[in-house]
């Protein structure tokens, strides 16, 4: 074999093992994840950039991309605890959502008035001031935030009433309030099914979560075969509508950890 033929032998061995053990990682260890939307706020904000711990409950075919795992039901499997920050495949439209872990298998949830009941027990809230920023678009999708205080022009400054919430298994986290008299403010009270678990995002009134039926685009309950991995930590941040924009870079929130 000639020299520049033996070469290019090499460098595409190299390429090929390189894609090999990276996606092993991805597979196996640690997955990046994307903040869209600000159904998570203020825990996660758009542009956020997270590692996701695949390891936390096990395998599925869904720890795979695009679900080519030759799995049935998990693997290695541990259960998911209350207040995990949770990625998951949605279980119709085949998309990756982050939500919080509400409700565990057998769990009754209601939400009244804004307010959280898990198994008839409210859900302690306490006030945490406002949350602001400046009404933009947000991220490579330029949504722009939706506010407590009106319709705000872009510029200004918009507000989410911030609360601190005590779950049952003493998890702490933030809660954002835009309105109290909303559908997924007042609902019925979710059966969560053996199995299956109850997601809702931080922000209470701009999440499309499992208080909503699949049928109308929502998230419903969710198998635990589709579980892919636990947020562990922001690892980049950008505020632009791309990461290039170095002036956008949220350097505060680097490697801190999802609470």
């Amino acid at each position: 074999m000639a020299k520049n033929e033996s070469g290019i032998v090499e460098t595409i061995k190299t390429v090929v093992y390189a894609l090999l053990i990276a996606g092993a990682f991805r597979t196996l260890l640690f997955q990046p994840f994307w903040i869209p939307s600000e159904s998570m706020k203020d825990t996660l904000l758009v542009g956020d950039f997270v590692f996701v711990n695949k390891m936390a409950y096990g395998y599925s075919k869904y720890s795979c991309p695009f679900a080519l795992c030759p799995i049935s039901g998990r693997i290695f499997a541990s259960e998911p605890e209350r207040g995990d920050v949770v990625v998951f495949r949605h279980p119709v439209n085949g998309s990756d959502f982050v939500k919080r872990l509400i409700g565990l298998p057998g769990d009754k949830i209601q939400m009244k008035q804004g307010v959280l009941y898990i198994n008839g027990a409210v859900v302690p809230q306490v006030p945490d001031g406002t949350f602001e920023e400046v009404m933009e678009p947000q991220g490579p999708m330029k949504s722009r935030p939706r506010c407590s205080n009106g319709a705000v022009g872009d510029g200004a400054i918009c507000q989410k009433e911030r609360f601190r919430e005590t779950l049952p298994n003493g998890v702490v986290h933030d809660v954002m309030n835009i309105e109290n008299d909303g559908y997924a403010d007042n609902t019925d009270v979710f059966t969560v099914p053996e199995g299956e678990y109850f997601f809702m995002g931080d922000n209470r009134d701009n999440s499309q979560d499992s208080r909503f039926a699949q049928a109308v685009g929502g998230v419903g309950f969710v198998p635990a075969e589709n579980l892919i991995g636990r947020a562990d930590r922001v690892i980049f941040s950008s505020a632009g509508t791309s990461m290039l924009f170095f002036w956008t870079w949220r350097s505060d929130r680097f490697f801190k950890a999802v609470e």
